[in-house]
């Protein structure tokens, strides 16, 4: 396997991250999980602006303009000889000293990996996903905004660990107020009386590019869609549900801690919405070769 290493190709056993490097010391780093389909990188341009828009709030100075970085991507595809698979595009704050300090970091690490991934059995796509709610609660906006796709990921890894403890593959956070923000590593949407609802970014969600296409095709399709803030008592009265999320795509959800959500069964905007997903996948992108 061919990692991009800090501006070259290399093969994975050589791709090292220093022990003094801050992103292994303190998580500090962001991070994009991309797709590609075909040989085509969906939705690369989205990746990369949000990549970049985290690093400038970080204060995280990327070495690579996006161009650079973009074909990088699509190098690091083209080397794996996969035609549909996961990407992995990760910036450290690079090596210094065992202090706190980021500006003794003077140079950013960055490198992409190409490769496979299933987060769910593929069963789920068919019969839907069990949720639990997480005692864990999603950081707030003033403490680590939740925006920003750091590498301390420990508030989601939190949450994910109760739920594998619970039979679940999959938790729901809450935010400080009680309201729904996202899943660990998925956004969250319910359909009811025919409106697609999600929670705004503000509650404590990722502005996830998945969820971005995803509103985007009920434009298309004519299917009221929303922004808005929601609860479990939402979740439970809805009349369907399901997550989104670029490494997990788009996955039904049938149960919320022992309440069934609608019929039980994967809802017909839902299906609509799955259907159009797969289409655009399927059929657009930027090419690797």
């Amino acid at each position: 396997m061919k990692i991009w290493f800090d501006g070259k190709l290399v093969e994975k056993e050589e791709a090292k991250v220093s022990v003094f490097d801050h992103g292994t010391l303190y998580g500090d780093g962001i991070f994009e999980g991309i797709r590609f389909y075909n040989k085509r990188v969906f939705r690369l341009e989205a990746h990369m602006d949000r990549l970049y828009d985290c690093a400038h709030y970080l204060m995280l100075n990327i070495p690579y303009t996006k161009d650079v970085l973009s074909k990088a991507v699509c190098e690091t595809v083209a080397a794996s000889g996969l035609n549909d698979g996961y990407i992995r595009l990760v910036v450290t704050r690079g090596v210094g000293n065992l202090g706190l300090n980021p500006f003794n970091c003077p140079q950013p690490c960055v490198f992409i990996i190409a490769d496979k991934i299933a987060l769910y059995d593929p069963a789920v796509y068919e019969n839907g996903l069990n949720l639990v709610t997480s005692s864990v609660r999603r950081n707030r906006a003033d403490t680590i905004c939740p925006q920003v796709k750091s590498l301390n990921y420990l508030n989601n890894i939190f949450a994910k660990m109760e739920a594998i403890r619970q039979g679940a593959a999959e938790a729901l956070m809450l935010n400080d107020a009680g309201n729904v923000a996202e899943c660990t590593g998925d956004n969250i949407f319910i359909v009811k009386n025919g409106t697609v609802i999600t929670p705004p970014v503000t509650d404590g969600a990722l502005d996830g590019i998945t969820r971005r296409v995803v509103l985007e095709i009920c434009t298309e399709l004519g299917i009221p869609a929303v922004e808005k803030t929601i609860n479990r008592f939402s979740i439970t009265s809805a009349d369907e549900c399901f997550l989104t999320g670029t490494a997990a795509e788009c996955v039904p959800v049938t149960d919320l801690d022992g309440y069934t959500i609608g019929s039980g069964k994967i809802g017909p905007v839902t299906a609509r919405l799955l259907a159009r997903f797969k289409e655009l996948t399927q059929s657009t992108g930027t090419p690797v070769e």
